[in-house]
Order: C-alpha cells, then sequence, then structure tokens
C-alpha cells in the first residue's frame, strides 16, 4: 500500500483520479471493465504526463520496456507505490471528451446487463406455463389400435377429460421430452415387431433408453400408460411392442401411472379388456375424487379436441374387417345387442367362435355350425342356379356349381394371408386347441344350412323349378371356405360321411400341416396353396404363424406325391409381388409332382384395413396367361396350358402324359365312377375316374371356358344387365 511519503507532490484531475480508481484500482470490488479499456485508460495518462528530471533517473532507475526502435518508461498504475512526483494536467478538451465517453459507454453497458438479469429472474421466478395438452399415440397396421385410440379418444372426453390423438407415424419423438401425459395403445407386427410405419418412434425409444449420453431422466416429467393388442398364436412374441414400449419409457425416467393392458385377438374378449383398463386410465386421471390430474378439463361437456385427421378417420369403416381390427367393432354395448358372455370358454373349454367373431361372421353371411363350423352359399351357386353361367371349376372339372356347398369345418387358420377373401374374420392358431363338434352333425348341419339358403333363391329371376330342385340336391362340397379345414382332428370321418351322401370333396390345404395331408383318405381333389415361390416372399405373402413355414411349406408339397388320387397346386398371382418368380415356381414341379397346376389371379376385396393391396396389384387375364403359358415352357413338355376360365382371370395346367390323350383333354371328373370306387375300398388313382373336358372350356376357345349351355350377363355400371 502506498504511503505519503511516496506522493510527496501529487496533484492529479479529479475526473482522473475518480476514472482511475474506479476502473483500475486495486480496491475497486465492482465487476471492471475489459482489458482493452484498461490499457486504453493507462495510455491516456501516460500521454500527460511530464518529463522526469535526471536527479529522478538518478535516483530510481525506470524500468523500461524495450521495442524495436526506442525505450519507453511505464509507470506502474495498478499495485506499485507511486515514488514520483506527477502533475498532470488535462488542459486538451480531447482529451476530457475520450474520458467522459468511454465511462459513459462502460456505465451504459453495466446499466443495461443488470436490468436484463434482474428482468430474467422476475420473469423465471413468476413465469407459470400452460401445460401441455395430454395425448394419446396408437401404434397401428391394419387399424386395430386406431380403432381402439379414437374409442379411448371419446371415452375420455364423455368424462370431461380432452386429449389430442395422434398416429405414432407423424409424431416427432423429440418432443417427448414436453410430454406429462401420454396414452399409448399399440398393436405388434410381423416377428414382435412394430408396425412399419410406426418403426421410426419405436426405435426412437429404444435408441435413446440405450444411449448413456441421454440419460435416465429424459422423461423424468411424463407419466404414461400402455395398452397393447395382439394374437396369443403368435407365443413369446405376444403383445412384444408394447411391452417394449413400456421398459423403454421406463428406462428414460417416465412413470407408469396405470399398468400394462394386454388384449388376445385369438380370445375374442378385446372389449372387456379395453373396457376396464380405460376404466383405470380415468379413475387415476380424476384421483378418485372427481378431479382431472394431469388432464385438460373439457370447457364444453363431452368436449372432444377436434383434429382433421380425427375427421377424416370418421368416414363409414367398411363392414368386412380384418380379425386384428375386430376389436372395437363387436356390437355396442349401449346399442343394446345382446352377446352371451362366455369368456371364450364352452363346457370347460376354450370357443374357438367367440361371440365377436361370431358376430362378424354373421354379419358376412357366414351360418355358423356349432362351435367351429361354417357355410355359405357361393356367388357362382347363385349365378348357375339363374342360368348365368359357372365357376371356374366347372369349366375345369365338370363341377355343377348350383349344385355346390362350400363348408368348413374349421374356421381358425395358420396363416393371415394378405389377399385372403375372408378378411381374416377367423381365429389364427398353430394346433387345435378348441371344443370338438361330431362331424356327422356338423354334416347334416351344414347340408340342412346350404338348402335353407338355396330356398331363399326361389322366385329370382331366371331361377327355373329344375334348377332349384337340383341345387337342394348338393352334390359337391368345397372344403375350402375359409381357415384350414385339414386341422379339424376328424377330417378323415367328415369326409367318410360326405362320401357315403355321395358328395365329391374338394379339399384346400395351406401346407403347413404336412403330416395331416399324410394322413388324409381319399379325397375327390387335393389342394396346395403355393403362394409364393421363395422363403421371403411366402412370409410376407401368407404372414404364417409357424417359425418353420418354410420347411412345414416344403414337407407339404412332397406329400402329394403320395397321393394317388387328384392333386393340385393352387398359384394365387400378386401383381408385384410374385409374378416374378416363373423360374422359382418351376423347381416345385418335381417336389410334388401334382397332376394339375391352377393359376389365378388375386380378386380385389375392396379397400379395407386388412393389407395395401389395391387394383393396381390385380393382374389381367392377359397377365395370368403370359405366366402360365412361361411356366409351361419351364416344364418342359410335363405340363401344358390345359383349360381357362377368363371371367374368373384363371388358368389350368395339366400334366400331359395324363391328361392328355390323343390330343384330347381329359381334366373332368367322373363322379359317379369316383363314389363307386371309394365305395369298392379298392386302391384307385386319378386316370381310374378322368373324364373328357369340352371343346369350350379348352384353352384357347371362343368361348374362354363359358358354358355355352349358360345365358352370359354382362354388368354395366349405371345400366340394368342385358343378356348377351
Amino acid at each position: 500500500m502506498t504511503n505519503n511519503q511516496d506522493l510527496p507532490n501529487l496533484q492529479i484531475d479529479p475526473l482522473i483520479f475518480f476514472i482511475t480508481a474506479h476502473y483500475i484500482g486495486p480496491c475497486n470490488l465492482k465487476p471492471q471493465p475489459i482489458k482493452p479499456l484498461r490499457s486504453l485508460l493507462h495510455v491516456l495518462l501516460l500521454s500527460h504526463q511530464p518529463p522526469r528530471t535526471a536527479l529522478e533517473r538518478v535516483q530510481r532507475p525506470p524500468k523500461t520496456t524495450t521495442t524495436t526502435t526506442t525505450t519507453t518508461t511505464v509507470p506502474q498504475l495498478n499495485h506499485a507505490p507511486l515514488t514520483r512526483t506527477m502533475s498532470i494536467s488535462l488542459s486538451s478538451l480531447p482529451a476530457r471528451l475520450t474520458l467522459v465517453a468511454l465511462f459513459s459507454a462502460t456505465t451504459f453497458y453495466c446499466l443495461y446487463k443488470s436490468r436484463r438479469l434482474r428482468h430474467l429472474k422476475l420473469s423465471l421466478s413468476s413465469s407459470n406455463p400452460k401445460p401441455s395438452i395430454p395425448k394419446i399415440l396408437f401404434l397401428s397396421q391394419t387399424g386395430t389400435s386406431k380403432t381402439l385410440a379414437q374409442r379411448l379418444h371419446s371415452f375420455l372426453a364423455s368424462n370431461g377429460v380432452v386429449f389430442e390423438l395422434l398416429d405414432a407415424r407423424s409424431y416427432e419423438p423429440e418432443d417427448l421430452p414436453k410430454e406429462t401425459l401420454l396414452l399409448l395403445v399399440a398393436s405388434t407386427w410381423e416377428d414382435g415387431k412394430p408396425p412399419p410405419e410406426s418403426r421410426f418412434f419405436a426405435n426412437w425409444l429404444a435408441e435413446s433408453a440405450e444411449d448413456f449420453r441421454v440419460g435416465s431422466l429424459l422423461l423424468s416429467r411424463l407419466r404414461f400408460a400402455v395398452f397393447g393388442v395382439g394374437s396369443g398364436a403368435y407365443g413369446d412374441s405376444f403383445n412384444a411392442v408394447a411391452r417394449d414400449l413400456v421398459k423403454r419409457m421406463r428406462e428414460l425416467g417416465a412413470a407408469e401411472v396405470v399398468p400394462l393392458g394386454e388384449g388376445d385377438v385369438d380370445e375374442g374378449d378385446v372389449d372387456g379388456v379395453f373396457d376396464r383398463w380405460c376404466a383405470e386410465v380415468v379413475g387415476v386421471l380424476k384421483g378418485g375424487d372427481g378431479v382431472v390430474v394431469g388432464g385438460v378439463e373439457s370447457d364444453e361437456e363431452g368436449g372432444v379436441l377436434s383434429s382433421s385427421e380425427e375427421e377424416e378417420d370418421s368416414e363409414e369403416e367398411p363392414d368386412i374387417v380384418d380379425l386384428e381390427d375386430i376389436a372395437g367393432k363387436a356390437p355396442s354395448r349401449k346399442s343394446g345387442a345382446k352377446v352371451e358372455e362366455t369368456n371364450g370358454k364352452l363346457n370347460g373349454k376354450k370357443e374357438m367362435v367367440t361371440p365377436v367373431i361370431r358376430a362378424n361372421l354373421v354379419k358376412q353371411g357366414y351360418k355358423i355350425i356349432g362351435s367351429h363350423s361354417g357355410v355359405k352359399i357361393c356367388r357362382w351357386t347363385k349365378s348357375q342356379l339363374r342360368g348365368r353361367g359357372g365357376c371356374y371349376k366347372h369349366s375345369f372339372y365338370g363341377i355343377e356349381s348350383h349344385r355346390c356347398m362350400e363348408a368348413t369345418p374349421s374356421l381358425a387358420c395358420a396363416n393371415k394371408c394378405v389377399f385372403c377373401w375372408r378378411h381374416h374374420t377367423n381365429p389364427v392358431a398353430k394346433s387345435w386347441q378348441w371344443e370338438m363338434d361330431d362331424p356327422i352333425e356338423i354334416v347334416n348341419s351344414a347340408l340342412d344350412q346350404h338348402r335353407n339358403m338355396v330356398k331363399q333363391m326361389k322366385g329370382v329371376p331366371g331361377v327355373t323349378l329344375e334348377r332349384l330342385n337340383e341345387g337342394l340336391s348338393p352334390r359337391h362340397c368345397a372344403l375350402s371356405l375359409v381357415g384350414e379345414p385339414i386341422m379339424y382332428p376328424e377330417i378323415n370321418a367328415l369326409v367318410d360321411e360326405l362320401h357315403k351322401k355321395r358328395i365329391s370333396t374338394f379339399l384346400v390345404t395351406n401346407a403347413q400341416f404336412p403330416d395331416k395331408i399324410k394322413s388324409l383318405k381319399p379325397i375327390t381333389q387335393l389342394y396346395v396353396s403355393v403362394d409364393a415361390a421363395t422363403k421371403d416372399s411366402l412370409k410376407a405373402i401368407d404372414r404364417p404363424l409357424f417359425g418353420d413355414f418354410w420347411e412345414r411349406f416344403i414337407d407339404s408339397l412332397t406329400a402329394l406325391k403320395e397321393k394317388h388320387q387328384r392333386t393340385v397346386y393352387r398359384l394365387t398371382l400378386v401383381k408385384g409381388w410374385n409374378t416374378e418368380e416363373v423360374d422359382a415356381y418351376s423347381k416345385f414341379f418335381s417336389m410334388g409332382e401334382p397332376d394339375f397346376i391352377e393359376i389365378k389371379g388375386v380378386t380385389y376385396c375392396g379397400s379395407t384395413a386388412t393389407s395395401k393391396l389395391t387394383m393396381e396389384n390385380v393382374p389381367w387375364h392377359a397377365d395370368v396367361k403370359a405366366f402360365s403359358e412361361a411356366l409351361a415352357l419351364k416344364s418342359q413338355g410335363e405340363y401344358e396350358v390345359a383349360c381357362e376360365h377368363v371371367h374368373s382371370c384363371c388358368v389350368l395346367l395339366a400334366k400331359t402324359k395324363k391328361f392328355k390323350i390323343d390330343g384330347q383333354w381329359y381334366t373332368w371328373i367322373d363322379y359317379e365312377k369316383f363314389h363307386d370306387l371309394v365305395a369298392s375300398g379298392e386302391t384307385f388313382d386319378s386316370k381310374d375316374y378322368m373324364a373328357v373336358t369340352p371343346s369350350w372350356a379348352v384353352y384357347g376357345s371362343e368361348e374362354g371356358g363359358f358354358d355355352p349351355g349358360q345365358l352370359r350377363y354382362r354388368k354395366e355400371r349405371h345400366h340394368k344387365s342385358k343378356p348377351q
């Protein structure tokens, strides 16, 4: 510290002293200006100091700083004591104005920063931001989760709580840390993965939870609940997506307010499980005393937060829905519809046709037989009753379509094909696990139900009394209505009962039960669906339940080789999916050596939530013909194109050595001969009951497979049908 002896004769301008003491002095306790300003003040002081005397230079040698050309004396103003007499006079006006300007600018800067800091502190302490609107997110592929989420949205609104309904595919996951309340409804897709269009949301959660840089408090403000929808038939992957969402959100610090709800479409009680979960959610949100906790109360009673997406979705949905979409589409409890509460059990055993599934199948025109069978009248049966032509089986094999009954002893299936024309309104399973009805009762009930439906055609224009009476005595049974008929444990007894009544049998299997094919008794014609030629495409198209679906598929084809009766590969062409696999299909010829190969274009069933198929995926008949001809060429003469049915967009390949005799095709069936052979108990093969194919059914004929004995009607939009 300097003393009086060190300052014998100090004279300094008051303004310079104040500035120097305030901004440079060592005792200054306030924030000092930046270093360049301090240096500038030093220079200003030096520019006004008088020259030193010789005595002063002798008594105290100055501390010097050397430059390239001169030596300048720099006084120690900050901490070194002043040891000489300083006489400073600011007689220069520009210097004084410079100092005043610097002082004013610095003072203004300090005042600005101080006021800004105080303003920020006040705003933070007094701010009360509006809470974000709670949200409902759905992860959906076929519409199941979307339907349930809409129900939840309406249910919450009716309880005075407003939520925003959003599709996870359009939601930005980066906004999750801002949310305070979130309800999720999620379905599980193939292999336990999320729906493709919602995969980004699920992946973002998983990656964030596994990223050490994110931390476990990212979603600490969030409270959530999850409801999952899936099929128990998929085993370990059942509701895997919903379970993973719960796990990931917990890892990121979110709090689960309601335990995970899980709906199983196979059990048929998704509505009940979901309703109980919704009630629990509302109970938590209202805190048990009617006070909304964390939600946003509606300004109007029952008010619902509107959104453009919900308005678009308010359009009437198709009556036919995917089994996964049955959730939320059963008869409404409020509508007064009575649905028997069975909890999916019948006589202590699991029931295949639950009330929900039954309601949907009946709505589509199915007649349910017992607990697991069904029958439905085919449109081609109606057509030939009116004399307007039969189906492709009439052209290829001589079936009388108006005397054909379409039925199944098992509504369950092991596949969920994307082109299923029954829209998956049936259960799925890997094995039989339900109550089993007697095969004789199934046959008798099916015939009774079929006759009742045929009787309803009485009086319809074109239906003659002769054809009506013939229709009341079915001679053929197509066991291909829906599901997997071969799953029924008593399928052999059921076939025997039909044959005893001299009713022929055409059975279709989806190539997932090779052992059942091997043990099957002789039937009129056995089909195996060959929907794709590669493992990946088969998985994408058939969506099988079995993990070893490809091995089962190959074994099923191989099993046909041991059958002595007529066997058929049934190919369904889906444009853009399997129409380019000619070479791969041709490799299957040697595996099962089928008698026939049916090639049919996929039937477009309208826009539903079942799959993404559109009319663009439906091949023209010319496309089917080109594919068939190319496939025949690949067989190197083993198969040739034998028949076609233009109306059904279907073509038949047949083995030349067996069914083409002296240039004449023998693809039709002598049904009376077949029944005689079955009754004899002797061994026989497909050549023993074949019949000649009429010329109008042969490939390339002018009729295109249409029976000239029938009257063809061509429908024109907005006009009455006129005979050709």
